[in-house]
């Protein structure tokens, strides 16, 4: 029988809070949020039995301010209308036992303009999406609007927040070449390029010393290379990497199509990325990583890389909800690899979500009797 203990050993971060085993949970595009951002009974329900035996759950990337949201569905934490639900979310994720984790985003030149009033804003004027370049006084606008959604998720009762500065949104673009061809004090050389994402760090640690509340998580989830000529190399992201762990930070948390992927360029492509970047880190803060881990052998045998000190999970979760307790007590027999379209009410899946799920797409689980294979980024 695989040996899946080691996942469940306890983890202290550096602010002294103890995550009781390995395992995170990804957060989860669901589609599934009231149309004003607002948390609906469909979103309730989904994460209602996912979070037992899990350590670390991230919820939904949650907009932060208008002009910034990239899905229909897509949660908020923008302002007060939206405490009550987020209050119901982390009370459903820490009453099954893990530590609740908002992450908190802006989509950029990818949000969809008829889902927002205010303008498509990207650190460049970017003519094939219609994003205008976003002014200073925005940008400082946009820096603030990350720490009131820490705000509110503190007074919702989150025991922390990620920073995402992943997959192409905002906080990603600002630090792109590729993106971010700015001549100010915001673009150009990579420490310039830095000073967004770092601006956000600052301004969410901000918030938790305002509450001291110490015990607060603040992550970064990060994606480590783009295919442009001029996006982010794993050079790049080295130097993003030396700046985070200069911050107050708990944990690092990589964006990948695939753990055991080789880098493509700025750092030896013999190499996967993940041990590049566990590698860079030195040990200075814990890392999260992730990508297509479906069966327990996949997730048993990443964690004993030693890549990193936590393995998320996205795709497993959704057709898995109990996936963590599954794990825990070795019944690694119960875990499925592929979603069956005939048995919806079995996964509790929402519904925009289960009819994109039964479509199937690479970012999707595999869909048994379809063809799948992951993106190749």
């Amino acid at each position: 029988m695989m040996n899946t203990q080691p996942l469940f050993q306890p983890f202290t971060l550096n602010n002294g809070v103890e995550i009781k085993n390995r395992l995170a949970v990804a957060p989860m595009t669901h589609f599934a949020s009231n149309d004003d951002g607002t948390a609906s009974e469909e979103e309730l329900h989904f994460i209602s039995n996912r979070a037992a035996d899990i350590g670390l759950f991230i919820a939904a990337a949650t907009l932060v301010a208008d002009g910034g949201k990239a899905f229909a569905g897509q949660p908020e934490a923008c302002g007060e209308k939206d405490l009550d639900g987020l209050r119901k979310l982390a009370e459903s994720l820490k009453n099954q036992g893990a530590k609740a984790i908002l992450q908190i985003h802006h989509g950029g030149k990818l949000a969809i303009a008829e889902l927002n009033t205010a303008d498509k804003i990207a650190p460049s004027a970017d003519e094939a999406t219609g994003s205008r370049e976003v002014t200073p006084v925005e940008i400082e606008n946009l820096i603030n609007a990350f720490a009131n959604a820490t705000d509110l998720a503190i007074q919702a009762g989150f025991d922390g927040v990620e920073i995402h500065g992943a997959n192409g949104y905002l906080i990603q673009q600002f630090f792109s070449g590729h993106s971010n061809r700015r001549t100010d004090e915001w673009g150009g050389s990579v420490e310039n390029r830095l000073k967004f994402p770092m601006a956000v760090v600052d301004a969410v640690v901000e918030v938790r010393e305002k509450h001291a509340r110490p015990d607060f998580i603040v992550g970064y989830r990060f994606s480590p290379e783009e295919p442009e000529e001029l996006g982010i190399t794993m050079a790049d992201t080295f130097a993003l990497i030396d700046a985070l762990v200069a911050k107050p930070l708990q944990y690092l948390h990589v964006s990948l199509w695939d753990f055991h992927k080789n880098a493509r360029r700025g750092a030896d492509t013999n190499r996967t990325r993940m041990e590049l970047i566990h590698e860079r880190i030195g040990g200075k803060l814990p890392l999260i990583g992730v990508g297509n881990l479906l069966s327990a052998e996949q997730i048993v045998n990443a964690f004993n890389t030693g890549w990193a000190e936590f393995i998320a999970l996205g795709k497993a979760v959704m057709i898995n909800p109990t996936i963590g307790t599954l794990l825990k007590n070795g019944e690694t027999d119960k875990i499925i690899t592929a979603l069956d379209p005939e048995k919806m009410d079995h996964y509790g899946i929402p519904s925009r979500l289960w009819s994109f799920c039964v479509a199937g797409g690479a970012w999707l689980p595999p869909v048994k009797g379809k063809d799948w294979q992951p993106v190749d980024l």
